[in-house]
């Protein structure tokens, strides 16, 4: 099995070596990520400017655009031969409920879907962040699993892993993605000649968080794999939309 890593947290992010040396211990592995952190760059592509890729090690290349660039690129004319499968992290924190929106991690393995392959976008979920070869070893199950059984290519596998020992990991669950409350407020500052700034607030903490999410995986100790389809039409709502557009 041949497979293309990704990430959005850049290609000296922990995260991603760490994610490669195991997969290495079970494909054929290359990498292509970006130059820097590009954390929540969501699903953009740079269409402005050219895309550079410099070479850092073997089988190892960076990317001075996005997470989706980079998969792109890879896909569409730069590697010679087409990957089995795409995979994305292991990124630093969690990509949870609607995180998935804006996620860079996700948005990678979505581009890898876009063209026609199956993909798993992997996340770690924590302060601190210490336990990486956890959320590999998830990882890895889950590329064997795959390579006895093809994922259909029109579904992206996220997953959250609970940054514990694997020792410690209750277990892995499919799960629906849950919902947070809204952001805390931006945090107003100044810049060093007192003009002002703002941050964007941290994210709101779970608030569709039943016992099918995501959420209630991670907060019971278990990996959770929620499967996504790229479909955002509200299906339900096409024929009151109809009437409603008629209506005087």
């Amino acid at each position: 099995m041949k497979i293309l890593v990704c990430n959005d947290d850049g290609y000296l992010a922990t995260g991603i070596n760490v994610l490669t040396e195991a997969l290495e211990q079970v494909a054929e592995v290359v990498v292509v990520a970006p130059d820097r952190n590009r954390s929540a760059a969501s699903n953009s592509l740079t269409l402005h400017k050219p895309l550079r890729v410099s070479e850092t090690g073997p089988e190892r290349y960076s990317v001075d655009g996005t997470p989706s660039d980079c998969v792109h690129v890879a896909l569409t004319g730069f590697l010679d031969y087409e990957p089995d499968l795409v995979v994305s992290g292991i990124n630093h924190g969690a990509n949870l409920g609607d995180d998935v929106i804006y996620s860079g991690t996700v948005a990678a393995a979505m581009e890898g879907r876009f063209l026609g392959f199956p993909t798993i976008a992997v996340s770690l979920v924590g302060r601190k962040l210490v336990h990486f070869d956890t959320a590999a070893a998830v990882a890895v199950e889950l590329v064997r699993k795959i390579e006895r059984s093809m994922l259909s290519s029109d579904v992206v596998l996220n997953v959250n892993v609970p940054d514990v020992a694997l020792a410690d990991l209750k277990g892995v669950q499919a799960t629906r993605l849950g919902f947070r409350h809204k952001s805390e407020h931006i945090v107003r500052d100044k810049d060093p000649y007192g003009r002002p700034i703002y941050w964007v607030g941290p994210p709101g903490e779970g608030q569709d968080a039943g016992d099918d999410t995501d959420f209630f995986a991670i907060e019971r100790g278990f990996a959770s794999v929620t499967p996504l389809i790229v479909d955002l039409t509200r299906h339900a709502t096409i024929g009151d939309l109809s009437k409603w557009l008629v209506r005087e």
